[in-house]
């Protein structure tokens, strides 16, 4: 299967596919910080992506800091 579960969130979510980094490591360095997002949310409950990269950016500065611990 060409279209893992996974790719295809980074694709749908994060539109990775379109992305402009091309140089070095940043296309690598770019999937990993996506992947660590989505696992994230994941882990906390969120079976649609997109909506909870929503409900985090509501509340840009605490939120993504609870759903790692660190708040």
């Amino acid at each position: 299967m060409i279209e893992n579960r996974l790719h295809f969130v980074r694709d749908t979510t994060f539109t990775e596919d379109a992305s402009k980094i091309r140089a070095g490591h940043g296309p690598e360095n770019m999937a990993i910080l996506r992947n660590l997002a989505i696992n994230i949310l994941r882990a906390a409950g969120h079976r649609n992506i997109a909506a909870g990269l929503r409900e985090v950016s509501y509340q840009a500065f605490t939120r993504p800091l609870d759903l790692l611990g660190m708040a």
